[in-house]
């Protein structure tokens, strides 16, 4: 009896048009059957929204080497949902999101609808992973990135992953030393919105900004692995729990009585 091959689901949050999710499907496609759902048209920063008041609808767009490709209306976690739920002939064994144009790394993982579809697969207990490229064109060089991604999947698709924790790779331009495991860089941005008037003399703002990085000199972090020519690779967990401040929590004495 022959094996059987791993299942992919592959997504992403620049739709399904994007340079960026072609050059991955082109370079995982002999690591197992893959399934395309990704949005639309694009839906950055999205983070981990998803679509309630809507119907979401999707639309088999084409099918290449076997692999078909969906669109879907909605969010790219409403496609990680919607695939799972819904249309995949059963449960996979790897979802990769991406690759995404632009970096994820630093606080940005909170925004970002790529991380947020991986954050989805890993809800579902499916080993996931979001690979991004530090490169916001829409025709980068995309070699390196899908040498690296193909890399994680085959090693992800060996190993696994703990429940509850997806990898968040995101990598430089240029020539890449090596990959490093990191941390997430603590920072967050500022200067955020450039202000402009529209036809009808509105002020209007428009999202720019930079990010002010507050641990520079971390070099266990994916901003300073980034800066350096690494390419980065955070351990995220779905469990936003701050564990260590429980005790402290405690002492608050919120858990008296209130019946009277």
């Amino acid at each position: 009896m022959a094996e059987k091959r791993p299942l992919i689901l592959v997504t992403n949050d620049d739709g399904y048009e994007a340079q960026g999710i072609s050059s991955l499907v082109e370079t995982l496609k002999d690591l197992g059957n893959i399934v395309v759902f990704a949005p639309d048209r694009p839906r950055s920063g999205m983070s981990c929204a998803i679509t309630s008041n809507t119907p979401l609808y999707s639309e088999l767009v084409k099918e290449t080497d076997n692999i078909k490709w969906y669109a879907c209306n909605g969010t790219p976690v409403d496609c990680v949902k919607l695939a799972l739920n819904e249309f995949m002939p059963y449960k996979p064994d790897l979802v990769v999101s991406g690759i995404n144009h632009g970096s994820n790394a630093g606080i940005s993982v909170l925004y970002s609808g790529t991380v947020g579809a991986a954050i989805e697969g890993c809800i579902f207990n499916v080993p996931s992973v979001a690979v991004s490229l530090c490169n916001h064109q829409s025709d980068p060089d995309f070699s390196t990135a899908c040498r690296i991604a193909r890399k994680v999947a085959m090693k992800v698709l060996e190993e696994g992953l703990p429940r509850g924790i997806c990898l968040n790779v995101n990598i430089p331009e240029g020539e890449v030393k090596g990959i490093k495991i990191a941390t997430q860089t603590q920072g967050k941005w500022v200067n955020e919105y450039f202000k402009m008037q529209d036809e009808m003399g509105r002020d209007i703002f428009r999202m720019t900004g930079n990010f002010e990085n507050w641990e520079g000199n971390n070099h266990n972090s994916d901003e300073w692995a980034l800066a350096n020519g690494y390419a980065a690779i955070v351990p995220v967990k779905i469990d936003m729990t701050a564990y260590d401040f429980i005790p402290h929590l405690q002492q608050w004495e919120f858990q008296q009585s209130y019946s009277k």
